[in-house]
């Protein structure tokens, strides 16, 4: 038996020597395993991140944050939108003051690693300033890595699933008539999406209690003095009997080729934003988007058991607490975060991804006061990911064009990116410095009121 176990000792030894010198030489530290994995990076040198900043822009009156990460290697910088307009001087210092002594220093390549460690850093989260700058330095970093790679993100996220990403116009107008022909006019335009709306979200959505004439009579609040003398007022019953006339009127005009999406901003109460949606069953929108607030999440499953529309839900959301549970029980059919309240490309690819597993599919948010590196962003995921739905189009200025050099762009309905390494837009800073924040930020969301005054939430 002693034997037999020296022998058996004597081959395992062979044997772990035999696959010792087939491998190389033991490393005798954490140290050589650190040179080793260093060189194992393809030619690619350890970077660092030597500076994180905010730039701050105002073309056209629309605040845009920009944070830029720059690296040891000379040049190489990335850029990521943080725009928060409603607190863009909140945000400017949580980048500056904040942001640039925590990241500098670190490894600019390990993206998830310093996505978590900037999450968790301040204890409390999931508010939106602290999220649009980790918005930013996260799609920063997927820039510098793109630009390593020698690839646009989207090769990085998998590659491409299309060839364009498929959009929607907006089509607005003073009157059914008016938006029916805005729609024939985007479609000549050729997008296959138009999102309809009359007015804004405010007091013109009184227009169509009043024969479409513009002239609405003076609420009740601002009679009593009540408020301030530019708060908006909104009729419930006009607005939702509006918008099915401006759904019935441009299905007459347009047909049935074109996918009409309507955009009720949580403006209502949640029973008057069922029947609303129940109405328009028969002129097959594409999705009805944000139904509720936030707050009322509860209804969507009073909402799924007495219509089979499409939901788009999301905007407002930027905690995965708000949107784990309704994708799970599949409570709307379209995910609709803004990245930058989610935090960046790195948790938009986990709810894409967790949203193809109960086939929602994805329309990111994608507004005018999106700074073209955000609406790249949001376009290199719709390339990569297969459960995309749709997105909100866009057109840059000639002004934002010289700002932001390598803007996606719209044709014939589909957005496309610059085709270079990483997200492919850049920024003239000296461009950027001629439209300052203003020093006094005044821009808070639009103020809408009941008649007797009281607050709607959007």
């Amino acid at each position: 038996m002693n034997h037999f176990s020296n022998s058996r000792r004597n081959v395992i030894r062979s044997l772990s020597l035999g696959a010792m010198a087939a491998t190389g030489p033991v490393l005798s530290s954490m140290t050589e395993v650190k040179e080793r994995d260093d060189q194992a990076r393809v030619g690619l040198p350890p970077l660092k991140i030597t500076k994180v900043k905010a730039i701050a822009t105002c073309p056209h009156g629309i605040e845009l944050i920009v944070v830029k990460v720059e690296t040891s290697e000379p040049g190489l910088y990335g850029l990521g939108c943080a725009t928060f307009r409603q607190r863009a001087h909140a945000v400017v210092a949580a980048i500056d003051k904040y942001l640039n002594d925590f990241c500098v220093g670190k490894d600019v390549d390990n993206i998830e690693d310093m996505w978590q460690a900037t999450y968790q850093s301040s204890y409390w989260r999931n508010g939106p300033v602290l999220n649009n700058a980790l918005s930013g330095l996260d799609q920063a970093l997927w820039d510098i890595k793109g630009k390593r790679a020698n690839m646009p993100v989207y090769q990085l996220l998998g590659g491409k699933c299309r060839f364009g990403i498929d959009c929607y116009a907006h089509a607005s107008g003073k009157s059914p008539q008016e938006v029916a022909d805005n729609v024939t006019m985007f479609m000549e335009k050729g997008f296959r999406h138009v999102r309809i709306q009359m007015g804004g979200y405010g007091a013109t959505q009184l227009l169509g209690a009043y024969g479409y004439s513009g002239e609405a009579p003076e609420p009740d609040f601002k009679k009593a003095g009540f408020g301030m003398p530019d708060d908006n007022f909104m009729d419930s019953l006009v607005y939702t009997k509006s918008v099915v006339d401006i759904f019935n009127k441009t299905r007459q005009q347009c047909g049935e080729q074109v996918e009409l999406l309507h955009d009720i901003h949580e403006r209502v109460q949640p029973l008057e934003a069922i029947n609303l949606i129940k109405a328009l069953e028969e002129y097959r929108p594409f999705f009805i988007e944000d139904p509720f607030s936030p707050e009322n999440n509860r209804y969507f499953k009073i909402l799924r058991e007495h219509t089979t529309v499409p939901i788009a839900m999301g905007e407002l959301f930027n905690s995965p607490h708000e949107w784990v549970d309704p994708i799970k029980d599949q409570m709307f059919d379209f995910i609709r975060i803004h990245i930058s309240q989610a935090g960046g490309i790195t948790p938009a690819m986990k709810v894409a991804r967790l949203a193809e597993v109960f086939n929602v599919r994805t329309a990111w948010h994608g507004p005018g006061d999106v700074s073209p590196v955000g609406h790249a962003a949001n376009a290199h995921i719709d390339f990569a990911v297969w459960n995309f739905g749709i997105q909100e189009s866009v057109n840059f200025s000639e002004t934002l064009q010289e700002i932001f050099p390598g803007s996606p762009y719209v044709e014939n309905g589909y957005m496309y990116v610059n085709e270079v390494p990483g997200l492919g837009v850049d920024i003239n800073e000296k461009e950027a410095a001629k439209y300052p924040l203003p020093d006094v930020q005044m821009n808070n969301w639009t103020q809408v009121r009941k008649k007797d005054g009281t607050i709607i939430r959007p």
